[in-house]
């Protein structure tokens, strides 16, 4: 075989060997996180959504309580609505003037339901914990509560960072100075 004839040879291999992987990688499944895919009606509040549950027919809306977290009340401004509407941003899609909100999966804890008969799960979208990102980003406290700990540690490191940084109700400058429980208890 002369060297005129290998070089095509070798570069149809190679575009073949190619689009193989290109073809085993888009094959590849995105890690998706355990739990329960369910559809999000409402955003209710920093901590708080509202959620399809297909389990029952017919289908009921469940309220779902994020594990760990604790947000500022609706009425602590500007804290409760950026919270609430930083949710909306992480789990929503903007159609035009339409917020579309979009399936996530519930992860739950020990403890599957709260005093108020609402579920508890750590929140998944697009393999983001919404838990960690809002504590991250500032928006909520990290509040631990046994025998829901599966993340504690992940929570805490999270609430760390966003206190160093500044963040939101960390910010040196405009912070929250009464937590949610000591504002509701101030403010009944």
């Amino acid at each position: 075989m002369n060297s005129n004839t290998a070089y095509p040879s070798r570069l149809v291999a190679l575009l073949i060997g190619c689009g193989f992987l290109l073809l085993l990688g888009g094959c590849q499944s995105k890690k998706v996180p355990p739990g329960i895919p369910v559809q999000v009606q409402q955003v209710v509040s920093g901590q708080t959504i509202e959620v399809l549950d297909t389990t029952q027919q017919p289908a009921l809306i469940v309220r779902v309580r994020l594990i760990g977290i604790e947000s500022p009340d609706l009425r602590q401004q500007p804290w409760g609505t950026a919270a609430k509407t930083r949710i909306e941003q992480l789990i929503g899609e903007r159609r035009g003037q339409q917020l579309v909100l979009q399936s996530v999966f519930l992860e739950p804890d020990v403890q599957t339901k709260d005093s108020f008969g609402r579920w508890l799960a750590y929140v998944w979208h697009d393999g983001i914990m919404i838990n960690e990102q809002l504590i991250k980003e500032g928006y909520v406290l990290a509040t631990p509560r046994s025998p829901n700990n599966k993340y504690n540690e992940r929570l805490t490191r999270a609430q760390e960072y966003a206190r160093i940084m500044g963040y939101g109700i960390w910010n040196p400058e405009q912070p929250l100075r009464l937590t949610p429980a000591e504002f509701r208890r101030r403010n009944p």
